[in-house]
């Protein structure tokens, strides 16, 4: 597959960052707070038009944390690139809704460092390019 970014190497290093990402414990804090949104208001409201923007902008923060790394993939992928675009969406949905979600992410993370290894080294020895 051809990636957006010119650079095989700085797409491989993405593509691994971003595999291990998916393992840390901020990535599996931010989505167990992004995963219920309504839970996270009943445990985090405050009152008055200023604690509505204070809790929708941690809430934010959450669901920011949960998925900058997966964005930054559009960049290996393409930002045009539109079955990138919803093969990333249908990762994130996936994360976010089904009850074993949490643990997707530790499988997203083992195929994006493999795939991101396998770009590294094709980089480094372009002899063996398949």
């Amino acid at each position: 597959m051809r990636m957006a970014f010119g650079n095989e190497t700085l797409a491989g290093a993405v593509l691994a960052f971003a595999g291990l990402y998916q393992w840390t414990p901020l990535k599996d804090t931010c989505l167990r707070h992004c995963r219920s949104p309504t839970e996270f208001l009943v445990r985090h409201w405050r009152p008055g038009a200023l604690g509505a923007v204070s809790t929708g902008m941690r809430h934010g923060i959450f669901c920011f944390g949960c998925c900058w790394m997966l964005m930054a993939l559009l960049f290996v992928g393409g930002l045009m690139n539109l079955a990138w675009v919803a093969v990333i969406a249908l990762l994130v949905l996936l994360e976010k809704t089904i009850p074993w979600g949490g643990q997707m992410r530790v499988l997203a993370g083992v195929v994006f460092i493999e795939w991101g290894l396998f770009n590294l080294i094709r980089a480094v020895f372009p002899e063996y390019h398949v």
